[in-house]
């Protein structure tokens, strides 16, 4: 059975500093889209071993929804070798999460690096 890693703001940057890619799900229990979005999240999870899936109650840890800029939820953020590449509130219908799951593997990270080197 495949675990989604719930974050801290104690684990969080070291979670997402790790090499890889890595999906955080900013959610709270009474958000009816984050409960509908869980499942979707925990079967990519299956999916997708080689990724590390996470998640932030945004009830339990405010400040670190705070210091990430959440303002609505789900949030999913993906971070790829310690960058971000991904935020959007929202939740994804599986394919659409395949989707971008998909992109993220594809994403030349030589690339971004030297995109955002150059402001």
């Amino acid at each position: 059975m495949t675990t989604v890693h719930a974050l801290n703001q104690h684990t969080f940057t070291s979670s997402i500093q790790q090499d890889g890619i890595v999906l955080v799900d900013f959610w709270a229990d009474w958000c009816g889209p984050c409960r509908a979005f869980a499942p979707v999240f925990e079967g990519a999870a299956a999916e997708y071993p080689e990724i590390t899936f996470t998640s932030v109650d945004t009830e339990a840890e405010p400040a670190l929804a705070s210091a990430a800029k959440i303002t609505s939820i789900p949030t999913l953020m993906a971070f790829r070798d310690g960058v971000l590449v991904y935020s959007r509130p929202g939740a994804l219908a599986p394919a659409g999460l395949h989707e971008l799951i998909e992109s993220i593997k594809a994403l030349d990270m030589n690339e971004v690096r030297t995109q955002l080197a150059s402001g």
